[in-house]
């Protein structure tokens, strides 16, 4: 068995998109890279085989997730490496290009490779001088590279040029040279759909096309045109990472709550998250929830839709996992739990509710339709004469809607968490398609419009 298979823990979090890595070092210890702040799959993974982390290696300053490199020097021990460019305000081994860690049989390499972010580091994996992986972070990503444009609109072509050089400077490493990126499919961070999440450098020379493209200039338009939204708690979650996520003891479990408690709690500005499955949501709801069901994607649509400093009151279905949302929210920088709340609680207790109709594709008739995909998912498909807004972008432009829509996007989810928004900003009569646009054009007999 080779290297992959005997010492490396791949640990993908398939909401973000993103992957961390557990490497085995062979005498109990571990090297743990773009750890998380939820530790859970990790620690799992250590537990199985008796592994203590004496290393944590961040490959950047994460936009999208806080890190758990304090966490696991708090708890393991463990020493952080991270680019001595990045600045940050808590102990740690500062790298620059060339650097070399002893991993006790295994060596470190940093190379630099700026792009993603300016202090970007990938990590050269080497048993002695044969190069038998590299740890890419945000550079080298399967089928193509991170984005460059999350330190700013004016930062972004500067960063894709030198995103460029980076990449060349990984395609020289050995074709049989593993990659084992930190963005991946369903990372806003990155751009491509698929099903891997490692590669070779081999690999990619034949399929990247950011890699075949021919100069620097056509690199730039390439990467650049590939960008879409992304999630707003980005803009403030790299900071946080420089100054260093504070320790925490574990999650507290959320807190049962009564119905008056409640109502208080709304009143001092307490904002309800609904977590249940969206059939639960449009059979009734809290007036003024933001539906948000627990799934793989939530902290991305929570971090995108509401403010970290708000205090949250989840309302949860019985049987759903009480520590998911407490994680989710917290791996993001959401601190002010409150707890939670169940519908037949809330309606014992003499609460209001608000339903929200569902239809089928064949239902639709001559209502306005509103899409909330992303453009990307808009451009392959789209129901003629729909109204195309992104759900990010829903919550400043509530006056576009017309009156009576019906709301679509893929499956269901996004489209009820709009309606909630929607009907929080005083929209009534809306409905939720169940299905997406391919259903649409299935009952219809009709094709989707493609294009922006």
């Amino acid at each position: 068995m080779g290297f992959a298979d005997d010492h490396l823990i791949p640990l993908v979090d398939e909401g973000l998109g993103n992957s961390a890595y557990l490497v085995d070092l062979g005498d109990r210890r571990a090297l743990a890279v773009d750890a998380s702040r939820d530790l859970r799959a990790l620690r799992t993974a250590a537990e199985r085989r008796g592994l203590s982390v004496a290393y944590a290696a961040d490959t950047h300053l994460h936009a999208d997730f806080l890190t758990g490199a304090l966490q696991l020097a708090a708890d393991d021990g463990a020493t952080v490496l991270a680019s001595a460019a990045g600045h940050r305000a808590f102990p740690h081994r500062g790298l620059a290009d060339g650097d070399e860690v002893d991993l006790g049989g295994l060596t470190l390499h940093a190379l630099a490779t700026p792009g993603h972010t300016d202090e970007h580091l990938s990590f050269l994996v080497l048993d002695g001088t044969r190069e038998l992986g590299v740890f890419t972070g945000g550079s080298l990503i399967v089928g193509s590279a991170a984005r460059t444009d999350l330190l700013g609109a004016d930062r972004a072509e500067k960063l894709a040029r030198a995103q460029y050089h980076s990449l060349r400077r990984l395609a020289q490493l050995p074709d049989a040279t593993a990659v084992w990126p930190t963005h991946g499919a369903g990372s806003f961070c990155s751009a491509p759909p698929g099903a891997e999440r490692t590669t070779t450098i081999g690999a990619q020379k034949q399929v990247n096309a950011l890699l075949a493209a021919p100069d620097e200039d056509t690199f730039v338009r390439q990467l650049l045109g590939s960008l879409g939204s992304y999630p707003a708690y980005f803009d403030r979650l790299a900071e946080i990472n420089r100054r260093g996520p504070a320790v925490i003891d574990a999650a507290a479990p959320l807190a049962p709550l009564s119905v008056a408690a409640v109502r208080e709690l709304l009143g001092q500005g307490a904002q309800i998250v609904d977590v249940r499955p969206l059939p639960d949501f449009a059979a009734g709801h809290v007036p003024g929830a933001v539906s948000i069901p627990l799934r793989g994607q939530f902290a991305t649509w929570l971090g995108w839709l509401l403010r970290e400093d708000t205090p949250l009151v989840f309302v949860t279905a019985p049987g759903q996992d009480l520590a998911e949302p407490a994680w989710q929210a917290l791996k993001i920088g959401y601190e002010r739990l409150v707890g939670h709340l169940t519908m037949d609680a809330w309606t014992a207790g003499g609460g209001e509710r608000e339903t929200v109709d569902l239809v089928t594709a064949d239902r639709i008739g001559g209502r306005p339709v509103l899409d909330v995909r992303q453009r990307s998912e808009w451009d392959a498909g789209h129901i003629p004469g729909a109204i195309g807004i992104e759900l990010g972008e829903l919550a400043d432009r509530t006056q576009d809607v017309p009156a009576g829509a019906v709301v679509h996007c893929g499956h269901g989810e996004r489209a009820m968490t709009a309606v909630s928004l929607l009907q929080r900003a005083g929209h009534h009569g809306l409905a939720v398609l169940t299905g997406g646009p391919d259903d649409w054009a299935k009952a219809t007999g009709h094709p989707l419009q493609e294009g922006a």
